[in-house]
Parts: structure tokens; C-alpha cells; sequence
């Protein structure tokens, strides 16, 4: 299954990427290199999309005074409900809303293995999980580039009942692979 819906990313047709409605972006295909990973968002109306995405992440613990140094590099999936919210405005300033370049509203989540695929850093308990209301801001650039900046605060949760309230804070620096605009 996984393999099809791979495929599937791969195969979707390019479309030219004037736009000249507000209106988001029927689908986008993107790879993100800063966190690497891949990151699919759809259509659900003109204004709202849902964004998913899987990847990993550092973490590194130690160093001089703790003793010896330990890193590891995590799995982890997000999906977002995106609202949104300037598309109007953007175009009327003649600022491009094609790739779904606006602000949105979104609600986050947020899964994270405490296992490591490459490293020696073990965390305590085997996920995490983080929920919460965020702010962002989307821009693609003719070249393709991608910048997707989210902030906002959630409510984390692990394994083994602990929870917390902490910032949201992300960057997404990548690459269109694709997308039906």
C-alpha cells in the first residue's frame, strides 16, 4: 500500500503554476531538506487543505560537561488541517498565491519515535505526541524553493503519561517535487 500511494505522488501530472483565483492548490508534492522528509498537501475546499508529512530529526545530548556525547536521528509524521486565511488580499496586492503561497491557521499534530533509526541517544519513552492550534506562513518561489514557517503552542504527551505545554516552532526549507495547481 505504501509503495502504491509512492507511486501515485510520483506519477501526478505538472500543471503550469499560474493562478489567478483564491483558491489553495489541488495537490503538492514537496521533499524538504533542512528536516529531511516528504510533505503531501490536498485540497478539501477553495481555502483549506490538509498537509501531511514524514521525515526525520536530530537530537543530540551530552557534550563536555555531561560526559560522553549521544545523537540520534528519529522518525517522526505530522498532519495539519490548514485554513487559509490571505488569499484575497494577496492577490489584489498582485502577490501570487500559486502553491498555496499565504498565511494559514492550522491545527498540528505531531508523532515522534523515541527509538533512533541511525545513533546511540535513547529517550525514555518509545513516542511523543504534540497537539495544538498554530500560525504559518507558506511560500513557494518560481524556481520551486519552498519556505513554510509554523508557530503556535502545544499540549505534548508521551509514552508513559507524562505531558507538557510547549512552543510550536518549525521551519520547512525544500523542494516542489509536484503538484496540480
Amino acid at each position: 500500500m505504501r509503495s502504491f500511494i509512492f507511486l501515485l505522488f510520483l506519477c501526478a501530472p505538472f500543471f503550469g503554476v499560474a493562478q489567478d483565483n483564491a483558491e489553495v492548490s489541488k495537490n503538492l508534492l514537496s521533499a524538504n531538506f533542512f528536516v529531511p522528509g516528504l510533505e503531501y498537501e490536498f485540497r478539501l475546499t477553495p481555502e483549506s487543505t490538509v498537509d501531511i508529512g514524514i521525515g526525520s530529526g536530530f537530537g543530540l545530548a551530552g557534550g563536555y560537561l555531561q560526559g560522553d556525547t549521544e545523537f540520534g536521528i528519529f522518525p517522526f509524521a505530522t498532519a495539519q488541517y490548514r485554513r487559509y486565511y490571505n488569499l484575497e488580499k494577496r492577490l489584489r496586492k498582485n502577490k501570487t498565491v500559486a502553491m498555496n503561497s499565504a498565511n494559514y491557521f492550522a491545527l498540528y499534530s505531531n508523532i515522534t519515535s523515541g527509538k533512533p533509526i541511525i545513533g546511540d541517544l535513547q529517550m525514555e519513552d518509545d513516542y511523543e505526541v504534540a497537539l495544538g492550534p498554530v500560525w504559518g506562513l507558506q511560500r513557494y518561489f518560481q524556481s520551486g524553493f519552498k519556505l513554510d514557517l509554523r508557530l503556535g503552542v502545544g499540549y505534548f504527551f508521551e509514552e508513559k503519561g507524562d505531558s507538557f505545554v510547549s512552543p510550536i516552532i518549525g521551519i520547512s526549507l525544500g523542494w516542489l517535487i509536484t503538484g496540480n495547481y
